[in-house]
């Protein structure tokens, strides 16, 4: 594995190569990345990986300096894996070499509901990286999971209305045994907060059965779920059914027509924010 820090060197690392398939990561990397690059390895060649904690999707009041950067045992972890040719770890300075005052700007409607609602700009943030990396890689295929559900569409609807020559493919969420979504900020989680994490999943379950069970009251079945969650001393954001193919809220009629549907939760358990998601 060749570890580039300038966009430079990756370029004339990837000169001529067409068939490139990405991995963007913000590091401390886990068995869901591994997985993503996985997917990456069998629609593309060669795998670039990226590693870059990305400032401008944090806000303010975030953990941008708390987020865990372990490069070196990324970087160990990569090679034991033998998936990735490439892993680009710049510099912030190296990504952002002056102000970066050109952003993209996803439409109110979707970025600004769910996780844009209560992270304010972070989609900002996200979706001009994306388009910095995109521009840096050139990547024929781009593998994203489906734990950032909206995240994921956002950038998918992103390289269609620029016409970026990038195909975005969605990896399922990986899970540990208990139903917990791996993510780098479960390492924040002590002892009994790890032993209640899946709770979230669980909400998530029920009201999949629900709906499937005939339950339409969305409203009711949202509520019940942010009411056990508090009860038990999470401080949830937001548990939200919505459309599949625009997260916007489904009529009783869409479902009764078989809508696909996805449940969406964010909520906080101690200091640590987690994120989840269940396609129905």
């Amino acid at each position: 594995m060749k570890i580039v820090r300038s966009v430079q060197e990756l370029r004339d690392q990837l000169h001529g190569q067409n068939r490139i398939a990405f991995v963007p990561t913000m590091g401390n990397v886990h068995a869901a990345h591994l997985s993503l690059m996985s997917m990456a390895r069998r629609h593309g060649d060669p795998v670039v990986a990226s590693i870059f904690v990305n400032r401008l999707q944090f806000g303010p009041a975030e953990d941008f300096d708390r987020y865990p950067r372990t490069l070196q045992e990324d970087i160990e972890k990569l090679q034991q894996h033998n998936q990735v040719y490439v892993l680009f770890a710049p510099s912030e300075s190296e990504m952002y070499p002056e102000p970066q005052n050109y952003r993209v700007q996803p439409p109110t409607d979707l970025g600004d509901i769910l996780e844009g609602e209560f992270r304010p700009g972070f989609f900002v943030g996200v979706t001009t990286v994306v388009l910095k990396l995109f521009a840096c890689v050139q990547p024929r295929v781009a593998v994203f999971g489906k734990k950032d559900y909206q995240q994921l569409m956002i950038v998918r609807n992103m390289c269609r209305q620029f016409c970026q020559p990038t195909e975005i493919i969605a990896h399922e969420t990986v899970r540990e045994d208990d139903g917990l979504a791996l993510s780098s900020r479960n390492r924040f989680l002590n002892d009994t907060e790890r032993r209640q994490a899946p709770q979230l999943y669980q909400e998530l379950s029920e009201i999949r059965e629900c709906i499937l069970a005939g339950e339409r009251n969305l409203l009711e079945v949202e509520n019940q779920a942010l009411r056990a969650l508090a009860a038990s001393g999470w401080q949830p954001d937001y548990v939200s059914v919505r459309r599949q193919v625009d997260l916007k809220t489904p009529s009783v009629e869409q479902v009764e027509n078989g809508e696909p549907l996805v449940v969406l939760a964010a909520a906080r358990l101690g200091s640590t924010r987690l994120i989840d998601n269940l396609e129905i």
